[in-house]
């Protein structure tokens, strides 16, 4: 008995892994392909000449950046100097009208010089070329010497 009982079960057992694997293959029994892309990323091949344009770029905008705070700095300074020449001016003009009460008060003639006013502040250039000893006495109006035999 133990032997048909022991034959049953693997009997059993044999049946129902066939059933096993004829639902497997009835459910999923076609082959699947899976398609895999792997996200593996290689950095850039650099050149030399592109990181030296890199470094260039760098360069030039950390050279623009100081320039634009250098003339920030400027502008404010300027600003300052206009403020303080205000100021001066605005004092040389108190002090014109102060002397002038005095002199008015102490009965001082007021000399007048006559100075020509420009407004120019370029500085005056002066012609430095050598010049020849024509052309000199053509300037100061010496009459030219002249050979006549």
């Amino acid at each position: 008995m133990r032997t048909q009982k022991n034959l049953a079960v693997a009997c059993a057992g044999a049946v129902l892994c066939i059933v096993v694997i004829w639902f497997t293959a009835s459910i999923g029994g076609e082959e699947r392909i899976y398609e895999v892309r792997p996200q593996v990323t290689v950095p850039e091949y650099r050149t030399d000449a592109g990181r030296a344009i890199d470094a260039y770029e760098r360069l030039m905008e950390r050279n623009m950046n100081l320039t634009e705070k250098i003339l920030d700095r400027l502008s404010t300074d300027s600003q300052a100097v206009d403020k303080k020449l205000e100021g001066i001016e605005g004092k040389l003009t108190e002090l014109l009208a102060r002397t002038a009460r005095i002199e008015k008060a102490l009965g001082i003639e007021q000399t007048t010089e006559t100075r020509p006013q420009t407004t120019d502040t370029r500085p005056q250039t002066t012609d430095t070329r050598p010049q020849t000893t024509e052309s000199a006495a053509k300037i100061k109006g010496v009459p030219e010497k002249t050979n006549q035999h």
